[in-house]
């Protein structure tokens, strides 16, 4: 069965609008483990726009389940991550100028860079994915590094139309074939709803979908609860016997 791993960092993003104690993510990760969440997954960003060092230690603390850090593949990221202690960390590419992460990181440009960190972070325990592309030299790349698994970025999917969503989605499905033939455990992310979840979720090679700003975007309109257990009931049934 699909894990699905629940993105709280919005909640943090409306906390951090006014800069005091609510809305707390951690509150809400609590909720989404509640409702069903398998995974919560939360970024750190070198700017700290929204979640921060306390959120994930407290989140540490307090979640029964799995804790997935996000973050840059940076030795000082590494550093807040031995020191953070999560159950998984997912290096990601960040630009301070973004709204959201863009695209894969390019891990056959920065394989040597990353190694280090990859390196470390395992000898501790922690379980590492890159966020790639569906690019299958990409996939070759993080093998090579040592990662355990990958996070396909499905955001071309999400945002393709017409005869292109097929073709995003194959490119996908032709990545999680690659990755998981090559040892690595395979997540998916990025842009993923309730309307467009579905075809991604019976690719049976992906076991854990990390999704964020919709489950928020839906919890302000009807509660965390039932925003995550609907996700979940999806994702559920996307990958039932017989569809």
């Amino acid at each position: 069965m699909t894990r699905l791993g629940v993105n709280v960092d919005h909640v943090a993003t409306v906390r951090q609008a006014r800069m005091i104690d609510v809305p707390d993510p951690v509150e809400a990760a609590l909720l989404a483990e509640q409702a069903g969440a398998d995974v919560i997954t939360v970024h750190l960003r070198e700017d700290r726009r929204h979640i921060q060092e306390r959120d994930v230690a407290r989140l540490r603390q307090r979640l029964t389940g799995a804790l997935n850090l996000e973050m840059a593949g940076t030795l000082e990221m590494a550093g807040h991550a031995l020191s953070l202690k999560p159950d998984d960390v997912c290096l990601v590419p960040e630009r301070r100028e973004e709204l959201t992460t863009e695209g894969g990181l390019d891990v056959v440009s920065h394989g040597k860079q990353l190694e280090d960190v990859v390196s470390r972070l395992r000898e501790a325990g922690i379980r590492v994915s890159l966020f790639v592309d569906p690019d299958v030299k990409q996939l070759e790349a993080g093998r090579e590094l040592g990662a355990d698994g990958v996070e396909i970025h499905t955001g071309a999917y999400c945002n393709a139309g017409g005869p292109r969503v097929a073709q995003e989605l194959e490119a996908v499905q032709r990545a999680a074939a690659a990755a998981a033939g090559m040892g690595l455990e395979v997540h998916g992310g990025h842009g993923l709803d309730t309307g467009n979840v579905t075809p991604i979720a019976a690719i049976g090679e992906i076991v854990e979908l990390n999704i964020g700003h919709s489950i928020v975007a839906r919890a302000i309109m009807v509660g965390m609860l039932q925003a995550v257990k609907e996700m979940k009931a999806l994702i559920t049934a996307a990958g039932s016997p017989g569809r």
